[in-house]
């Protein structure tokens, strides 16, 4: 069995976060994708950050009904700054069978990749997944070969291979024009947000949240 996580702060979750699932999901063969939305990400600063339940609520109201989506509250649970390592080995010392077991993220996350908690280590641990949206004009969008032989992953066919055996892999992924950032200003002015995230989410948001 084939298991992907994808956290962030997701801060509101949008359209975007979820159509790059999906495509990761079908690129990939991933049986379920867990969403972690993070208590207090690290490399983010807490202004203009949702309280950590509301973004939970949002995150399950976003994936319900796609049956491949399920939804972790690990790191709202614990609190504190949630660091990736830290919730890799939570969900290795917890999975029933040992799957394989898979980390989901952006090409602007696998820039800043050396930067993270033990980031050595946790290449070490899971398969990588990075999605890059096809049609962005990104710098992170490139292949950044300094961080394949940083992390020490040599090519082998359409795959990097860590010395571990664990695997790294780019998906290319429909680039949607949305970003939180974009939504949260809208909020914040009043503008509409629908179409740019799922219609729950953004009733939640009209109910609960503030940005």
């Amino acid at each position: 069995m084939r298991i992907a996580l994808f956290g962030g702060s997701f801060n509101p979750i949008h359209l975007g976060h979820l159509r790059a699932a999906e495509e990761d999901r079908e690129a990939m063969g991933l049986d379920l994708i867990y969403f972690v939305p993070a208590a207090s990400p690290p490399h983010k600063p807490p202004i203009g950050l949702a309280p950590a339940e509301h973004r939970l609520q949002m995150v399950r109201l976003a994936t319900k009904g796609n049956r491949y989506f399920m939804v972790s509250d690990v790191e709202v649970r614990r609190g504190g700054s949630s660091f990736t390592i830290d919730t890799v080995r939570y969900f290795r010392a917890t999975m029933r069978a040992q799957p394989e077991l898979y980390l989901i993220m952006g090409g602007d996350q696998f820039v800043e990749l050396d930067t993270w908690k033990e980031a050595d280590e946790l290449a070490g641990l899971c398969n990588i997944i990075v999605h890059r949206r096809l049609g962005e004009r990104q710098q992170s969008a490139e292949v950044p070969i300094e961080k394949l032989d940083r992390f020490g992953y040599d090519a082998q066919d359409n795959f990097y291979v860590h010395s571990s055996g664990h695997t790294l892999k780019f998906v290319g992924t429909t680039f949607f024009p949305i970003s939180a950032t974009v939504i949260r200003r809208k909020v914040a002015a009043g503008e509409s947000i629908r179409y740019l995230v799922p219609s729950d989410v953004a009733d939640y948001i009209e109910r609960h949240v503030r940005y």
